[in-house]
């Protein structure tokens, strides 16, 4: 299967890098090219990429905008953001509108053509200690779980008490073989459970699970290991 890629940036030189990372292998195309928000969205709705490679900052309409008015769409394009650790209230507003993830602009060619490829197929993107800080970095925007004015989120009725514990994995940042050996569980078994979970509370993908978790008070970040220095 070929996977067609609309790369979206105002900046040409960087496109231009992209479309040469991307040309050089048999299974990715580049299907076009976008300056800025309103462009990527005309594309997008005409080309029918598979995956859209989102810069954030760009003039006229930014690429969160952008991003939310193509989920709201209803296409099937999954959309990667690409930030600088230093922007990452933007990367976390772009989960929160529909992204299936978000890239550092200075990702490895290899570790670019693997997020794409995995994404592609509905597959997690975002490392898991950066999804720890970003959403560390942003949980005091998140509502109070103790509030009486947020009650629980009724989609969590929806989960069995393993899926449940899966979700609490999933949303500490831990891959499947690490849930699989902290739960004397078999991969498959694992993937099996975060497809469930996915389907059940209606999410896109397994980045949008993390958000959900936080959000709901399922998990807090107060509750995760702190990050070791190096790890990515």
């Amino acid at each position: 299967m070929t996977v067609s890629v609309l790369l979206v940036d105002d900046q040409p030189l960087l496109r231009l890098g992209f479309r040469m990372v991307l040309s050089s292998q048999p299974d990715l195309t580049v299907a076009g090219e976008a300056g800025d928000g309103a462009e990527a969205i005309r594309l997008t709705a005409e080309l029918a990429p598979d995956v859209v490679l989102m810069d954030v900052r760009m003039p006229g309409m930014d690429g969160i905008e952008a991003t939310r008015q193509i989920i709201a769409a209803g296409g099937t394009a999954r959309i990667l953001i690409l930030t600088t650790f230093d922007l990452d209230q933007y990367a976390y507003a772009a989960l929160r509108s529909g992204a299936s993830g978000f890239l550092l602009k200075d990702v490895r060619p290899a570790d670019l053509l693997s997020a794409i490829r995995a994404v592609a197929v509905g597959d997690a993107v975002v490392a898991p200690s950066i999804t720890r800080r970003l959403l560390d970095t942003f949980a005091h925007r998140l509502p109070d779980p103790d509030s009486p004015r947020a009650p629980a989120d009724p989609r969590l009725a929806r989960l069995t008490d393993r899926e449940l514990v899966v979700l609490g994995e999933v949303a500490a940042g831990h891959s499947n073989a690490e849930i699989a050996a902290h739960l004397v569980l078999s991969e498959a078994t694992v993937k099996t459970h975060v497809g469930r979970i996915l389907a059940k509370l209606e999410l896109r993908d397994r980045v949008q699970a993390v958000v959900f978790a936080y959000e709901t008070g399922l998990v807090r970040p107060s509750d995760r290991p702190p990050t070791q220095p190096g790890t990515t």
